[in-house]
């Protein structure tokens, strides 16, 4: 049997609010209306809302809100509260399991193991680059979805993954997420010689550090806001363009080569 630590909220005489429910929240704040949040979570229109309106009486403000115009003529969107409450549900959530991992050496014989448990919640990663900012916008296609984050005021961030990703992240516009890009799939060019790309990421910066090695050169980019972003490329091409500290340069990156996370 598998034993998980379960996150809720709860208040007198109020339906708690679980892991369910807060993946209606995220599915409102990716589909923009309780219709499409109800179908892509598998309940009724009626339930998504009853769902919602226990969740706005136990926190007595509103987690969703109206929003008039656009091109699908309005739909729903969350409120800033009910981004903090998705946001705050999976920290504590992750808290959780921290504990549970603590707890280890005391779950000996029980049937528990902490090890399964944080599965999925932590991870390292070999990708050089892991850039952290806020979802802005996510577009549909028909079998990918476009997920624009802004990793900076200054710097966007742009990934092609699957819709079943987008769900099963749970992302939406205004959710904390992370890029990871392995520094091989960037690629490097004085910024006055790219101006015109196919590749949908063009990021430009400075170039803050240049290591060689005997194949191959390691050149750092400040691209603002405190953020930093690395390629690897070959010392021959390192050499090539001649890019050395302080000279500006443009990372371009294919936006099929962003993986994304979310805590």
């Amino acid at each position: 049997m598998s034993v998980q630590p379960q996150v809720s909220f709860a208040g007198p005489q109020a339906s708690p609010i679980g892991a369910e429910r807060i993946r209606l929240l995220e599915a409102v704040g990716r589909e923009g209306s309780i219709s499409g949040a109800a179908r892509s979570v598998g309940v009724t229109y009626k339930a998504a809302w009853d769902a919602i309106d226990a969740m706005n009486n136990l926190f007595g403000r509103p987690l969703v809100e109206a929003q008039a115009g656009g091109k699908r003529g309005g739909g729903t969107a969350l409120t800033p509260d009910g981004v903090r409450l998705v946001a705050t549900f999976h920290r504590l959530q992750s808290e959780m399991v921290r504990a549970f991992q603590v707890l280890e050496p005391e779950l000996n014989g029980t049937g528990l193991s902490a090890a399964s448990l944080i599965w999925g919640f932590f991870m390292r990663t070999s990708a050089r680059n892991t850039l952290r900012g806020t979802i802005t916008a996510i577009t549909d296609g028909a079998v990918n979805a476009e997920v624009i984050l802004a990793v900076s005021d200054q710097t966007s961030i742009v990934a092609i993954i699957t819709r079943d990703s987008v769900r099963d992240l749970g992302l939406f516009p205004g959710r904390a997420a992370t890029a990871l890009i392995k520094a091989p799939f960037v690629i490097l060019a004085p910024a006055d010689e790219a101006k015109r790309t196919s590749m949908r990421n063009r990021v430009e910066g400075v170039v803050a550090r240049r290591e060689d090695g005997a194949v191959n050169s390691e050149i750092t980019l400040d691209i603002g806001g405190g953020k930093t972003l690395t390629a690897i490329i070959t010392l021959r091409s390192a050499d090539d363009i001649g890019l050395k500290p302080g000279d500006p340069a443009c990372a371009l990156i294919d936006a099929s080569h962003i993986i994304l996370a979310v805590d």
